[in-house]
């Protein structure tokens, strides 16, 4: 066993193309440190509707040179298979450790494979590669990026000409064409032959920017922004400016494309502490709201003045932005499908219903949200929103900070704020509360071990609300393709568990709706939401082991 493990990392290490992976796993070799390479070559990551995503290091459990090239080889494989060789690639990446080898690589294995390749100019936010893949016309496209996983992560995001992300079954077709895939010296990487993209691409991206905001509307908000480190604040700005908005204050700190990103000990806007920096900076400017990106600005959160808030600054929930969002549309006017996924606040559905408007749930991730059929918004409770499916099938934290900048402009000329319009929201609908359990792991087997668990004893009831329907998604339903999660149905409550899809985390999607009959009812009902919210967490932990 000991020897088979040795014989298995040199020969990866043969044909490692990368200097510094190729150190780091001949120096495992040396010491003989069987766990760690039993750790990198306990499998290979595997390629699925997220595409790829990992640490960055040795071995085929890793994100490297190696992996990479082999995803590009299968990818290539599959596209030819389709009757799209001769077609067009397009790669973005952004601003992450061997971002730019891992386009590079793609490149030189599409060109060598006889497609054509298109990289665009430098690091830039995924949603301009989302666009560029139907501006172009391109077959596929492949963005380079971790999102906002660690510093040490990075990935491999897969689209195919509809400029939507893969689904199945192309996912598993692409996988196998990875697995087919032969030794790395019998793939051709040319040294050259792709273009490089000049500027046009990104001109015509921002062109569509402000075409998402109501002409003559008003953008007077003064904003807060920070691009969390990632690659976001040239082309916020450049959209911001654009549409005749001031331009946003940016925090400093965070301004500029940093892998390491020194300021957060996880570069997402959810996580505790993340904006710590962005609340610092609006304390001393004194905005209407503040704006983040995540690192590939695919997302968008905002946080809104509260008094109440520990240091005067409140994040809003996604569901909270995203119900926001959808109420300024339907008082625009607009026309279509708003769509969302199951682990979105039920909100949508009612503010759709009420517009006469069409609504659809869809699986989470916005591979699926992207293909409603007549889409016109859609957005995902993990601060992702897509404001303009024409241009971007997919969530787009640019054109949504636009809206949020408008709807909250719209406001301030009336003397109101987004929390005066949420506290409407509640009044015309229900208080909506959601909130989220969510446990990272070591150990995967701690998810697996938990979904058993839910599986084999769902609970009856949670919080003191009794269970009325439990469904276990991996069977699908009449609308849902099968999936890897389970739904359970409370009285006047909605729980949902699943794996994530990108990161070792069990997520628990919690939604509790109360009655409010006038707003002097609704403090009433955010002490009985958050009451509620905190019993279902505690006992849904119980009752998963978690």
């Amino acid at each position: 066993m000991q020897q088979d493990l040795i014989t298995r990392a040199r020969t990866w290490l043969a044909e490692d193309p990368d200097p510094e992976t190729r150190d780091e796993l001949a120096k495992l070799i040396e010491a003989e440190d069987l766990d760690e390479l039993g750790a990198r070559f306990a499998g290979t990551l595997q390629f699925g509707t997220a595409g790829l995503r990992g640490e960055i290091g040795a071995g085929p459990m890793r994100m490297n040179r190696a992996v990479v090239i082999r995803a590009a080889a299968g990818l290539a494989a599959y596209l030819k298979d389709q009757g799209q060789a001769g077609g067009l690639v397009v790669i973005g990446y952004d601003a992450r450790y061997k971002s730019t080898d891992f386009a590079r690589d793609t490149a030189a294995v599409m060109t060598g494979a006889g497609l054509r390749a298109a990289v665009l100019p430098r690091p830039l936010p995924t949603p301009v590669l989302a666009y560029a893949i139907r501006h172009l016309g391109a077959v596929a496209g492949v963005e380079v990026t971790a999102s906002h996983n660690p510093p040490r992560d990075n990935g491999y995001k897969v689209y195919l000409g509809d400029g939507s992300q893969i689904v199945p079954p192309a996912d598993g077709e692409i996988a196998a064409a990875i697995a087919a895939t032969g030794p790395l010296d019998t793939v051709p990487r040319p040294e050259g032959g792709w273009e490089i993209l000049g500027d046009d691409v990104l001109d015509a991206y921002l062109a569509r920017t402000d075409a998402v905001l109501a002409a003559g509307s008003p953008r007077t908000a003064r904003v807060v922004y920070t691009a969390m480190h990632g690659v976001g604040t040239s082309v916020l700005t450049a959209a911001f400016d654009r549409a005749g908005f001031s331009a946003p204050v940016l925090v400093a700190e965070q301004a500029e494309p940093d892998p390491a990103f020194p300021t957060v000990a996880f570069p997402n806007p959810e996580e505790p502490g993340a904006m710590d920096l962005a609340f610092a900076t609006a304390r001393r400017s004194d905005p209407d709201i503040v704006i983040a990106n995540d690192p590939d600005a695919d997302r968008c959160a905002v946080a809104v003045p509260d008094p109440a808030a520990n240091g005067g600054w409140r994040m809003l929930r996604g569901d909270e932005v995203g119900a926001l969002l959808a109420a300024h549309l339907v008082r625009r006017g607009v026309t279509g499908v708003f769509a969302e996924s199951i682990v979105s606040s039920s909100l949508l559905g009612r503010i759709a219903a009420k517009a006469g408007l069409g609504y659809e749930e869809t699986l989470t991730g916005f591979k699926w949200i992207a293909r409603v059929e007549g889409l016109r918004y859609g957005y995902e409770e993990a601060l992702g929103y897509c404001v303009d499916p024409d241009g971007v099938r997919d969530k787009d934290g640019i054109t949504s900070a636009l809206l949020v900048a408008e709807l909250a402009s719209v406001l301030k000329e009336q003397g109101r704020t987004l929390l005066d319009l949420l506290d409407d929201l509640a009044v015309e609908h229900g208080l909506h509360a959601t909130d989220q359990l969510s446990v990272r792991v070591e150990d995967l087997s701690v998810i697996a071990d938990a979904m058993r668990r839910l599986r084999e004893q769902p609970p009856a009831a949670l919080a003191g609300l009794a269970v009325t329907s439990a469904e276990d998604l991996s069977h699908g339903t009449e609308l849902l393709p099968p999936t890897d999660g389970l739904r359970y149905h409370l009285e006047g409550a909605r729980v949902i568990v699943r794996p994530s899809g990108t990161e070792p985390k069990l997520k628990c999607y919690l939604e509790v709706v109360v009655p409010v009959g006038s707003a002097d009812e609704l403090p009433a009902a955010r002490a009985r939401g958050a009451e509620l919210l905190a019993g279902i967490k505690r006992d849904l932990a119980a009752a998963a082991g978690i």
